[in-house]
């Protein structure tokens, strides 16, 4: 069966809008199917949204595995000062957040590309942030974490977003086998976000 993750030929478009709030903004985004969360703002990019979008997370970040664009794009609409990359490998949810970046008036702030993981980023940025396609196994989300190391600033951080039930501990575990320093900085309805620090 086909995942969020796939290019699917052929596959039907439906017209979808989610709509949302984080800190008192609205936003309505584009949707279509056979892109992750069609329908709605997941419960995991909501937390993770709630608990970063007011911190201060340098100027230069990138959404990886972006999707349709709700974490990257809220970022940069909610301060301009940011610069986002955001970067997946579904074409169809790519071409939502283009339409999505145009509707939010964030086009100058973003960039965004088609990337398997990190191929076609060769930048560095202050602060990466993912909702990691769990479904798509460990061997690619943490080829994601790994990676994150050799495309962060020094002192950088790699923000995410996981569920207990879907490994978060033996994530964390991973992750401090990587990264300097490790914490869980929220945890809602068995979602953690985690912040590794290079």
């Amino acid at each position: 069966m086909p995942q969020y993750f796939d290019n699917v030929e052929g596959l039907a478009h439906k017209d979808i809008t989610v709509e949302y709030e984080i800190f008192g903004t609205k936003f309505r985004l584009k949707s279509d199917a056979g892109v992750f969360s069609k329908d709605g703002l997941d419960d995991g990019s909501r937390l993770l949204l709630q608990t970063i979008a007011k911190t201060d997370l340098g100027s230069d970040i990138l959404d990886l595995g972006c999707g349709i664009g709700p974490i990257g794009l809220t970022l940069a609409k909610l301060d301009p000062s940011r610069h986002l990359t955001l970067a997946d490998v579904n074409l169809r949810a790519l071409e939502c957040c283009k339409a999505n970046a145009k509707a939010l008036g964030v086009e100058d702030q973003v960039e965004i590309l088609s990337s398997d993981v990190y191929e076609n980023i060769h930048a560095s940025f202050s602060t990466i942030v993912t909702n990691p396609p769990i479904r798509a196994g460990k061997k690619v989300t943490y080829a994601m974490y790994a990676g994150a190391l050799s495309h962060l600033y020094e002192g950088g951080s790699l923000i995410l977003v996981i569920r207990k039930a879907q490994g978060a501990p033996s994530c964390q575990r991973y992750l401090e086998t990587l990264f300097k320093e490790v914490s869980v900085v929220a945890q809602h309805k068995g979602y953690r976000i985690l912040i590794a620090k290079k």
